[in-house]
C-alpha cells in the first residue's frame, strides 16, 4: 500500500522540474494526481500543453492514475477549473501543491514594470487563486459536517527568505508566499486544512540560470546528487499525508537535508520612558544591530 493511497492532489507547474517529480512520487505512492502545467517558457511566455500530458503518460505507464490540466493558475476561472477537474475525474480533493513559477531576473535599477508585475502575478496570485478555490471547497465540506484532512503545500525560496541580488521581484514574491502560508494555516485550521511551505534547492531550469548557481548545480560524475529535484518531493509527500499534523511551517530542503526555517521574530530592544529624542536614539540604535 502506498503512503498516499486515496489522496487526490492538484500539483501546479508539474510538467517539468520539481513539480514533475512531485507528481511522479505522489502517483507512485497511491495518490490520484491532477498534473497542471501551461508548458510556458521560463519567463512565462508561450504555451505547450504537451508537457503535462507527457507526465500523465509516464504516470499511467507505471500503473498510476493522473489527468492533465492546462488551466492558468493566475486566472480566477482557471483556479475554479482546477478544483472542478479533480471533482469531475476523481470525486474529491485532499491536497494542493502550489509549485508553478517563472523567472525574470534583473537588478532593481534595470527592472521593468512588466518584469516585476509578471513574476509577482505568477507566484503570488498563482498561489492565491488555487488556494482560494480549494479552501472554498474544503470549507463547504467542513460546514456539511465532514473533516477534509486536507493539505496545502506552497513553494517559497531562500531568495525570498534569505535574499539574493538580482531577484527582487522573485524574492519579494517568495517571501510573500511564506507569509501567505503562515496566515492560511491560522485561517484554515478550523476547516481541517493544514498549510506549510517549502524552500527547495534543486537543479531546475530556474536555478540553472540563477546568478551564482549555474555552475554549482551541475550533476556530479558520481556519488549522491544533492541538486537532484527528486530529493525535494519526499518532504512534500509527507506534508500531504492524511495523518500528518504539521502546519504553519516553512522548511528548507536540499539533497538529504530538511531544515525548519525560522521567520521574523522579535529581537533585542532599547527603550525610552517616553518618545525618543533624535540624538538619543541615534546614539543608542547601534546597540541592537
Amino acid at each position: 500500500m502506498g503512503l498516499l493511497d486515496g489522496r487526490i492532489a492538484i500539483i501546479t507547474g508539474a510538467g517539468r522540474g520539481i513539480g514533475r517529480e512531485h507528481a511522479l512520487l505522489f502517483a507512485a505512492n497511491g495518490a490520484k494526481v491532477i498534473v497542471n502545467d501551461l508548458g510556458g517558457h521560463m519567463d512565462g511566455s508561450g504555451e505547450d500543453t504537451s508537457e503535462a500530458t507527457k507526465v500523465v503518460a509516464e504516470i499511467q505507464a507505471s500503473g498510476g492514475i493522473a489527468v492533465a490540466n492546462h488551466d492558468d493558475v493566475t486566472s480566477w476561472e482557471g483556479g475554479a477549473n482546477l478544483v472542478k477537474s479533480a471533482l469531475d475525474n476523481f470525486g474529491d480533493l485532499h491536497v494542493l501543491v502550489n509549485n508553478a513559477g517563472i523567472l525574470r531576473d534583473r537588478v532593481l535599477v534595470n527592472m521593468s514594470e512588466d518584469e516585476w508585475d509578471s513574476v509577482i502575478k505568477v507566484h503570488l496570485k498563482g498561489h492565491f487563486v488555487p488556494a482560494r478555490h480549494c479552501a472554498q471547497y474544503w470549507r463547504e465540506r467542513s460546514k456539511a459536517g465532514e473533516t477534509p484532512r486536507a493539505s496545502i503545500i506552497n513553494t517559497s525560496s531562500t531568495s525570498g527568505l534569505l535574499g539574493n541580488p538580482g531577484q527582487a521581484n522573485y524574492g519579494a514574491a517568495k517571501a510573500g508566499i511564506a507569509s501567505f502560508s503562515t496566515i492560511l494555516a491560522q485561517e484554515l485550521s478550523r476547516y481541517g486544512v493544514r498549510v506549510n511551505s517549502i524552500a527547495p534547492a534543486a537543479r531546475t531550469r530556474m536555478t540553472e540560470t540563477t546568478p551564482g548557481l549555474s555552475d554549482v548545480v551541475k550533476a556530479p560524475q558520481d556519488g549522491f546528487d544533492v541538486w537532484d529535484p527528486k530529493n525535494v518531493s519526499p518532504l512534500v509527500a509527507v506534508l500531504a499525508m492524511e495523518d500528518c499534523e504539521i502546519t504553519g511551517q516553512t522548511f528548507f530542503v536540499q539533497g538529504g537535508t530538511v531544515q525548519r526555517m525560522l521567520g521574523w521574530q522579535m529581537g533585542p530592544e532599547i527603550t525610552s520612558p517616553g518618545r525618543w529624542e533624535l540624538a538619543d536614539l541615534a546614539a543608542k540604535i547601534g546597540e541592537i544591530v
